[in-house]
């Protein structure tokens, strides 16, 4: 996409929904994510971490988070803001995250999937690094009129379903408080938990 997040580090959390300085959105991305990670506390991966901010809420609700993201100076933003949390963060790409054989409860993505060329062949790879019964939560959209970016719900289940499982649409676009103003373009979240890939079994004598 071509896009240079470093450059935009210092200034990325005046928005609203990026910093979550604004107690009434933090309180509403809390309740959120607090609905869609699993109620034990377990091992989350955010990806395309960006400064942290949801890497944050999770850590509060005990949860143990590795972010990953490609900006350097995100990352160090991220870094100083869970200082002494259960948090990591490495720097790589979201769509082959560097987090070796580790595995996880829950793979969590926002804006990020639509600036990734391959979402359905990610989506797969992503569902490789779930520990059985592990679920992917999807924030995503559709932003602008004139020249709209994003990816739709629809087009996101449709990468979805060769993956089988439960799949969870919640649409987030009538929820101010979550974005700090009313918004008219599509945002939504997907839950969804994958079936398991099956185990090869080993080849006989």
């Amino acid at each position: 996409m071509g896009i240079d997040w470093d450059s935009g580090a210092a200034t990325f959390d005046e928005e609203p929904d990026h910093g979550l300085r604004d107690p009434g959105v933090r309180r509403a991305w809390a309740a959120r994510l607090r609905s869609w990670l699993p109620a034990r506390p377990g091992d989350v991966l955010d990806l395309g971490c960006g400064t942290g901010s949801l890497s944050l809420l999770a850590a509060e609700q005990g949860h143990r988070v590795t972010g990953v993201d490609l900006s350097p100076a995100m990352l160090e933003l991220a870094r100083t803001k869970l200082a002494g949390r259960d948090a990591r963060f490495l720097a790589g790409d979201a769509g082959a995250p560097p987090v070796g054989g580790r595995r996880f409860d829950t793979v969590l993505v926002r804006h990020v999937l639509w600036t990734l060329p391959d979402p359905g062949r990610v989506l797969a790879h992503w569902r490789e690094l779930l520990r059985p019964g592990g679920r992917l939560v999807l924030v995503e959209g559709v932003w602008g009129s004139v020249t709209p970016v994003g990816i739709p719900a629809g087009r996101l289940t449709a990468h979805l379903a060769p993956l089988g499982g439960h799949v969870r649409v919640e649409r987030l676009s009538d929820d101010p408080s979550l974005w700090g103003k009313e918004v008219d373009d599509e945002r939504y979240a997907v839950v969804a938990l994958p079936a398991h890939p099956p185990v090869p079994t080993p080849a006989g004598p």
